[in-house]
């Protein structure tokens, strides 16, 4: 019996010692996939959105040597009284206001600052489509009607085979992913604990197989769908998104602070839902969409573009949200009216006939509730509304 006690002390050690060097090795890897299952945690949400770069491979997309855009200062406006019940149920962090270009409302909740720079989520998806507006107005690109398979050959022979570049825009590949948040088993979710322990986003997109309807055919969301886009942009150009976003978007803009993206195990940008920029700056993105892309006297996206990518154009389910490329219209869309969304409730809402623009942060552990994208829509509105 004492042998055998022997015997078990020692394999017990033997664990021990090779769990330690196993956690050495594998400790940055470790210490991710812990944050990504605790990144939505009710005592931790508010925290990790404003701190991803704690947890997170991330790489800065530099604002420039350039001077801070003006944002100037207007006449502080008094919101509608359902704002404060509103922030409150939508565990709002961060709320601000430009009305024809002026800084009219701001306000930071939870314990955030206005220094905070803030994961956009989805949000990153409609920079992105930005960014492509602009490298094929220079000539990068020849079509959207292009496959995509011209530009990220490596794509061959899996799901993404047949879809045009026009259908990823649109979100409509065909491409089986399941977008689930809540299933720990999903594409979504498998994706972010390949982001975790530093795979490859591009493997990732390349080791898709399964398609559920013809590319163009049906709209559904499908998140890699951006990432593909990003490997266009990339294949295209032979430049790396961050640095291209900077150049492109981001120094044009003057923003307060150079945001940063998460990236891969291989420093390639989490194009789909990983910038972190202060709100502040969301709401200049913002501002200059609503401009029609032009901002401080540049035009930044082309207007055509700009046009072409915030109205209805994907084949939406009749009664539900529009999409464009990589853009949101609401249900029953307005001319102009257009935003960007993500989840746990992530926004930039233009409402160019009005000159607003909302941009806004949370931790909404509820998003998905029936009816909240629709009630925080109604709400855009009513503020707009307001300030007329």
């Amino acid at each position: 019996m004492r042998t055998f006690g022997k015997w078990l002390g020692r394999i017990l050690l033997v664990l021990i010692i090779t769990a330690t060097a196993l956690y050495v090795w594998k400790r940055e890897e470790i210490t991710r996939l812990m944050a990504v299952n605790t990144l939505f945690s009710e005592d931790k949400i508010v925290t990790n959105f404003s701190n991803m770069n704690a947890a997170f491979l991330t790489r800065d997309v530099p604002r420039g040597d350039g001077p801070v855009s003006d944002l100037p200062q207007g006449e502080t406006a008094t919101l509608p009284a359902s704002t404060t019940d509103w922030v409150k149920e939508r565990s709002v962090t961060a709320l601000v206001v430009l009305k024809d270009g002026q800084l009219v409302h701001e306000s930071y909740y939870k314990g955030t600052t206005p220094e905070d720079r803030r994961i956009s989520w989805s949000v990153a998806k409609s920079y992105l489509s930005a960014l492509f507006g602009v490298i094929m107005a220079e000539g990068h690109i020849d079509s959207l009607d292009d496959p995509v398979t011209k530009y990220a050959p490596s794509l061959k022979g899996g799901a993404y085979d047949r879809a045009s570049i026009r259908d990823v825009l649109q979100m409509s590949s065909g491409v089986t992913f399941n977008e689930d948040y809540l299933d720990f088993h999903s594409d979504i979710n498998r994706m972010g604990r390949v982001i975790a322990l530093g795979g490859t986003m591009d493997g990732f997109a390349e080791g898709l197989s399964e398609t559920f309807t013809a590319p163009g055919s049906q709209w559904q969301y499908v998140s890699i769908d951006t990432h593909v886009i990003g490997m266009v942009i990339r294949g295209a150009t032979g430049r790396d998104i961050a640095s291209l976003l900077s150049e492109k978007i981001i120094q044009p803009l003057g923003y307060e602070v150079s945001p940063y993206y998460i990236t891969d195990g291989v420093d390639v940008a989490f194009v789909l839902g990983g910038l972190n920029i202060r709100t502040r700056d969301y709401a200049r993105f913002g501002q200059m969409f609503l401009q029609n892309g032009s901002y401080n006297g540049q035009q930044v996206v082309p207007a055509e573009w700009v046009a072409e990518s915030t109205v209805p154009s994907a084949r939406t389910q009749p009664g539900e949200l529009q999409y464009g490329y990589q853009w949101w219209m609401p249900k029953d869309a307005r001319d102009g009216e257009f935003f960007g969304i993500g989840v746990y409730g992530q926004y930039i809402y233009i409402n160019r006939p009005a000159g607003i623009v909302i941009a806004v942060n949370s931790a909404d552990r509820q998003f998905k509730s029936g009816g909240v994208t629709t009630r925080n829509i109604a709400q855009f509105r009513e503020i707009a509304d307001s300030l007329q």
